[in-house]
């Protein structure tokens, strides 16, 4: 592994320890690779996926940035679609910053509470 990945699951691993989903207020979920980037609501209490988006199923050639809003929206809208308004952000040890934060903004523009 190299120093930069360990830096961020060291991250992840506090994180974790203080952040998880329950029923009513779920955790939305960020792992960014370097060329798409992933999103999933998820309920930590019973282990299931709520809902779920990627930049993989789009498709489309977009700057990262522009990916990472509209898989943003696509999360909002399907996490309402399942009944969640209220989520908590895990940014999964990535800095809050480009990508992640587009998809946030977006989530949020969506209706996403966080």
């Amino acid at each position: 592994m190299t120093t930069k990945e360990t830096r961020r699951l060291k991250i992840k691993k506090g994180i974790r320890g203080k952040i998880s989903g329950t029923p009513e207020r779920p955790r939305l979920t960020v792992f960014r690779s370097n060329k798409q980037i992933y999103a999933q609501v998820i309920d930590d209490t019973t282990g299931k996926t709520l809902a779920a988006a990627s930049s993989l199923k789009l498709g489309e050639k977009a700057p990262k940035k522009e990916l990472a809003a509209k898989v943003g929206e696509i999360i909002a809208k399907s996490a309402q679609e399942a009944g969640v308004q209220a989520v908590v952000f895990d940014r999964n040890g990535y800095l809050y910053h480009g990508r992640v934060k587009e998809l946030a903004d977006a989530a949020r523009n969506g209706g996403l509470k966080f």
